[in-house]
């Protein structure tokens, strides 16, 4: 039976696949990061988890989370969050800039790709890179 929770594609199946498509993966990994994260923190019982999470995932917020974790990022991450941020995409929601789109694009694609690979110890990284400041700021 194939495992999908942790499914792994070959460097030649990532390469094939699109920046929307590893966009689309990553938008769910980093929409659970996010959750696992307001909930491990005890702020499930805080009224609008919700709203928080919406929040947290929205375009804005993503192009800040890629600002962030940028100086961070090899030359082989670096290659695939350009490609995400490069991606055609036709629709931009109402809520973000084209840029801001672009940006959280690029960081949907980085998490997307390097779940493909079962990089769980680098997602972790990142994403505490992105959240521990926010921890600090809500102290």
């Amino acid at each position: 039976m194939k495992d999908y929770f942790n499914i792994q594609l070959s460097r030649n199946q990532l390469h094939a696949m699109s920046a929307l498509g590893l966009a689309h993966m990553g938008d769910c990994v980093y929409e659970i990061l996010v959750r696992g994260w307001l909930c491990s923190d005890g702020l499930e019982v805080k009224k609008n988890l919700h709203q928080q999470t919406v929040m947290l995932v929205r375009a804005s917020a993503q192009a800040e989370a890629l600002d962030r974790i940028l100086p961070l990022l090899t030359e082989e991450e670096l290659a695939v969050a350009h490609r995400g941020r490069n991606a055609n995409i036709h629709l931009v929601p109402k809520a973000a800039s084209r840029n801001e789109y672009r940006k959280a694009t690029a960081l949907e694609a980085l998490f997307g790709w390097l779940y493909l690979q079962n990089r769980t110890e680098r997602i972790n990284q990142l994403f505490g890179a992105i959240m521990e400041p926010k921890q600090e700021e809500d102290a």
